[in-house]
């Protein structure tokens, strides 16, 4: 009698404890996604239930090989945007709970919309599906995707007609591509592999592979140091330019509401990284230190008049001075604007 009397004690006891450990996770998982949309910035603190504290004997956050005991949002763990990490739990009664979470963080400033006024208009070659685009003096320089016509040429803005090109192989799908001193260097979709061609006559000269954590070749620039990448992610990747398999340090992209993903073609200009946002009519200008959208241009309707299907959206940044200019995959036109 006394042995179930015990039994029933135990089995109680046990009862108990589970259903505190299941208020534990049920509180901090309501919290969680109570705060998944409104987000963090840095220095925030999170602010975890009192179910949760009141029940700990301590807490950590793990962020795959990191973890820390500090509840601050700090940039020495978390980047900007989507952060996948896990709740580890050690409860006074000795139990070891575990939750994953994604905790967002976004910058403090809000991204400021940017105005333009276009001031002249150039043709373009409306079969090429434009990757990559720069100007240097009045050559323009443009990377063009699809297999089995992709391509790396320059012609003289204002005209249509190539100074020089070179093909690529059927089973390349070009991206974007960028101008370091007197070479070009252009990124392929899913080949893994980048080229580098001479500046003049555009003729091969190398080519090299990516880092492994560049899953896939999408924009590219160059900021006098280090060649930026992007792969369709929240990161951009910045790439030794002397061997541009070496990863030198990433950053993730956020605004002050939102973090930015499918980051597209990339220019460099005055400090300051402009990204294309595949299949949006928007434009971002990124702080290259800490990654943050200090900046946004909507260019909604010059690309309606442009865009007549899925495939032939807005993809195309350089500078001529200070003012932009833009055109998209399949264009018939380039517009140079003025930043207000």
């Amino acid at each position: 009698m006394k042995k179930n009397i015990i039994a029933g004690f135990a089995a109680i006891l046990l009862l108990a404890s589970c259903n505190k450990d299941e208020k534990i996770l049920n509180s901090l998982s309501d919290y969680n996604n109570s705060m998944e949309g409104k987000g963090y910035h840095f220095g925030d603190k999170l602010q975890l239930p009192k179910e949760v504290t009141d029940n700990a004997e301590s807490i950590t956050i793990s962020f795959g090989d990191k973890e820390t005991s500090d509840l601050t949002v700090d940039s020495k763990f978390y980047t900007l945007g989507d952060n996948a990490v896990t709740f580890n739990i050690k409860t006074k009664g000795g139990e070891t709970l575990n939750q994953d979470a994604t905790i967002n963080v976004f910058a403090k400033n809000p991204e400021k919309n940017m105005s333009y006024q276009i001031v002249a208009e150039y043709p373009h070659e409306p079969k090429n599906f434009v990757q990559g685009f720069q100007l240097e003096g009045n050559t323009v320089y443009e990377s063009d995707g699809q297999n089995g016509a992709s391509q790396i040429l320059k012609y003289t803005l204002g005209t249509t007609t190539p100074l020089a090109s070179t093909k690529q192989a059927q089973e390349d799908f070009s991206e974007g591509s960028t101008i370091v001193g007197d070479k070009v260097y252009q990124l392929t979709w899913q080949s893994k592999k980048g080229y580098i061609y001479d500046k003049n006559s555009l003729k091969l000269v190398s080519e090299f592979a990516y880092p492994n954590v560049l899953g896939e070749g999408w924009g590219l620039t160059y900021d006098g140091k280090s060649l930026i990448a992007s792969d369709g992610s929240k990161l951009l990747y910045f790439l030794d330019v002397k061997d541009p398999s070496k990863l030198v340090k990433h950053i993730a992209v956020a605004g002050s509401a939102q973090a930015y993903d499918q980051l597209n073609e990339l220019e460099y200009h005055n400090g300051f990284i402009y990204a294309n946002v595949w299949q949006k009519p928007v434009i971002l200008k990124i702080n290259p230190i800490n990654g943050e959208v200090v900046g946004k241009f909507d260019f909604t309707e010059i690309t309606k008049q442009n865009t007549k299907g899925t495939d032939d959206v807005l993809n195309g940044i350089a500078f001529k001075g200070d003012n932009m200019l833009i055109t998209g995959k399949n264009w018939s036109k380039i517009y140079e604007v003025a930043v207000k």
